[in-house]
């Protein structure tokens, strides 16, 4: 009998947090994964299905201060000390044996974080569309270009002007940054757009979301040199990404012990909902020669 891969929903409290979770597939051998800037867990919708369908129990939860899990109102809560220590309660939470993390966008800035402090005994790591920190500083040193690309860190510093932006006109603003970016319009029509929207406009959350850059300015810049990422890590990225070069896809040497990048040429920034058939092609080929299948 074929087995019923449904996604559900649960809520799992973990680090004083009540995180909102899909869930699809069951047992001890977990996959969680962490959604970016402007996104929810529902931005993982094509993926939970296929990775239960490989043996891993799989959570996409609302990360802290998007959609339905804890909302705390202070910036200092979004540091990422907080954030790595969420990934970590939520495996425990869960009582996970084996462990995959698979980040895009800001879950892949904290997935990268807890590989490299090694605040959890990863068995691999899957990351979108964000480049390790130390790449990334060092990049931007250099290429104007880059920081070009990266205005909106500086201006989501500013006090109440960016939510005022965001969220003006019912989160147009949130709408346009999926439709301007997609290489796949389909992958974005109305009911997808119309939920994004209406997490981007529930009380506090435009400020929760935005606070991930502020509590972490400082975390951009920083120049001390990471550890090496002993994890084997996979990293998956959309060519057509204009906030995010192509060159930071290089230098990973020393960095990352095991290191594997696949480019997907039409897809942008937004990749696992731009091009799902091809990212989770790329992840099954990359969790059977691993063998981390169930």
């Amino acid at each position: 009998m074929t087995e019923d891969f449904r996604i559900v929903q649960r809520s799992v409290n973990a680090n004083g947090i009540a995180f909102a979770c899909d869930e699809c597939g069951h047992g001890d051998d977990i996959a969680l994964l962490l959604h970016g800037f402007p996104e929810a867990r529902f931005s993982w919708r094509h993926q939970l299905m296929p990775l239960a369908r490989l043996g891993w129990h799989v959570i996409a939860p609302d990360m802290r201060g998007y959609g339905d899990t804890t909302r705390p109102s202070d910036r200092a809560a979004y540091e990422l000390r907080h954030l790595v220590d969420d990934v970590a309660a939520l495996f425990s939470a869960l009582g996970a044996r084996r462990k995959l993390l698979i980040g895009h966008d800001w879950g892949a800035v904290i997935a990268w974080s807890v590989a490299i402090a090694r605040a959890v005994p990863l068995d691999t790591l899957i990351v979108m569309n964000v480049p390790h920190p130390d790449v990334f500083r060092r990049v931007i040193r250099h290429s104007w270009a880059q920081r070009l690309r990266s205005w909106y860190v500086l201006f989501f510093q500013l006090p109440w002007l960016p939510e005022a932006a965001l969220t003006y006109a019912g989160a147009r603003a949130v709408e346009r940054v999926f439709t301007g970016m997609a290489q796949n319009p389909d992958a974005f029509p109305p009911d997808v757009l119309a939920r994004y929207r209406a997490n981007a406009t529930r009380p506090g959350a435009m400020t929760a979301m935005l606070n991930y850059y502020r509590a972490n300015a400082l975390a951009f810049v920083k120049s001390a040199p990471s550890p090496p990422v002993q994890v084997p890590t996979l990293m998956i990225w959309g060519e057509h990404d204009v906030a995010l070069g192509l060159e930071l896809t290089e230098g990973y040497d020393g960095l990352v012990d095991d290191f594997t990048l696949r480019r997907l040429p039409q897809a942008s920034h937004w990749v696992q909902q731009d091009a799902p058939d091809a990212v989770n092609a790329a992840m099954e080929e990359w969790l059977n020669a691993r063998g981390l299948v169930g």
